[in-house]
């Protein structure tokens, strides 16, 4: 028996939860989105020295900014894999017809919509967010190179994921804007890299598995055996270290020791993974290394606000 459900059956809403619910949790990824802000918020404030914080409706829309627009990059991925999804994942609700791709259209109409008044009102930070918007559109129409990228997992990764830099620096901008702070400096050189990093790896090990594990789905340990995309993820996240620990030291000199103690912990699991890929999926090591590290920046930035304990 066919389990594909006809979407006229049911209502928009009821569909648009459907898909939300398994593809895009709303307030978890509300959340996020307001974490990922203010963490680079904050840190740019702090290590320019600025102790001044004024929150108001331009951060609100920021947050809510990072919210929509990964919405918007996860309705464009089911958008541009659809037919290959239809194979591996016909389960997922757009391609089991629980939800259909009207319904998502109306939902980024009206988000998108909100999200662009938004910010021409209460952000005015024209060029980058421009920028982010562009290169949110080049990316889902694959740069118009979709014969040569989508059969290239390194070419999408290099063309793709530096959307989360863009992000970033749209961020990084705002916070400078508002504060009237240098934009080009070495703190917001090292802002940019240490939370684009943990992006890029996470992208990387979600598609590193054991050789049993493997199946049509193209991923990196297919293309270059598991050792390989293993050490290039450590071998990351060590710049990752560096930056972090540049940042942190600024802030609370003591607390670099939590960096130490998350990388330590990656490097072990990496080589465990290795030398076992069976044991464990490393995606999973790497979003609790992520967890660790981004926990304690977030702890340290609010001690600092608080002004809590000393340097």
């Amino acid at each position: 028996m066919s389990t594909t459900v006809s979407p006229g059956r049911s209502t928009w809403l009821t569909r648009f939860h459907a898909y939300t619910a398994e593809m895009y949790p709303l307030i978890p990824r509300l959340f996020l989105g307001y974490l990922v802000f203010f963490e680079m918020y904050f840190l740019v404030l702090l290590t320019s020295g600025e102790r001044r914080v004024h929150l108001g409706v331009g951060e609100a829309t920021v947050g809510f900014t990072i919210f929509a627009f990964l919405f918007n990059l996860r309705v464009a991925d089911d958008f541009k894999d659809f037919k290959t999804d239809q194979e591996l994942f016909p389960a997922r609700p757009l391609l089991s017809g629980r939800t259909n791709k009207r319904d998502l259209v109306i939902a980024l109409v009206v988000l998108d919509t909100v999200t662009v008044a938004a910010n021409l009102v209460f952000v005015r930070n024209y060029w980058f967010f421009a920028l982010l918007v562009g290169y949110g559109l080049l990316m889902s129409f694959w740069f118009f190179q979709r014969y040569r990228i989508q059969r290239s997992l390194p070419l999408a990764l290099v063309t793709h994921n530096p959307v989360q830099f863009v992000m970033n620096a749209y961020v990084v901008s705002f916070a400078c804007q508002r504060y009237h702070l240098p934009l080009l400096s070495w703190n917001n050189l090292l802002i940019l890299c240490t939370l684009y990093f943990p992006g890029l790896i996470w992208e990387i090990a979600r598609k590193v598995r054991a050789p049993e594990d493997e199946t049509s789905y193209v991923t990196y340990s297919s293309l270059f055996g598991v050792r390989k995309p293993v050490l290039f993820i450590l071998a990351v996240m060590a710049i990752d270290f560096l930056t972090s620990a540049l940042l942190i030291m600024q802030l609370y000199s003591w607390a670099v020791v939590t960096v130490v103690a998350a990388y330590a912990w990656l490097v072990w699991n990496g080589l465990a993974f290795i030398k076992n890929p069976q044991r464990f999926r490393l995606v999973n090591r790497v979003i609790i290394y992520e967890y660790l590290a981004e926990g304690s920046m977030i702890v340290i930035i609010g001690a600092k606000l608080l002004g809590l304990g000393a340097a």
